[in-house]
């Protein structure tokens, strides 16, 4: 499985805690009868996890992206560590990006299944 996680000003080991729990656990990956039943802890399979600022973009004004809202170098870098680390506590093989570095990532998407996903503060305290 392959995930881009950006990372937004405000963000908290909360949500990264939330994440990597709803991430290992997503049931996304097909059963013997076709059905997505499986989540990657089921299957024993294994993350790559890439840091993508860029995904926090506001474009809704003008013709260039806004990064205004994306978490500060420092806060996403240890904020990324740590959603790595929590899913190799969880025993998922993590394979990890170098964050802040350009990298050509090549995916070849085996089946229908992209999915975004956000950590709502809210959701979490409840």
């Amino acid at each position: 499985m392959l995930v881009f996680l950006g990372v937004a000003k405000g963000d908290a080991e909360q949500e990264v805690c939330w994440l990597v729990d709803k991430i290992l656990n997503l049931r996304v990956f097909e059963d013997d009868n076709g059905k997505m039943n499986l989540s990657l802890c089921d299957t024993s399979g294994e993350l790559m996890v890439v840091s993508q600022f860029t995904l926090v973009a506001d474009l809704r004004k003008g013709r260039r992206p806004s990064f205004e809202e994306a978490a500060s170098p420092d806060d996403a870098k240890r904020l990324y560590e740590l959603f790595v680390r929590l899913a190799r506590e969880k025993g998922v093989e993590v394979k990890a990006g170098v964050f802040g570095e350009t990298m050509v990532v090549e995916l070849q998407n085996d089946g229908p299944v992209t999915l975004i996903l956000e950590a709502p503060l809210q959701e979490i305290l409840e």
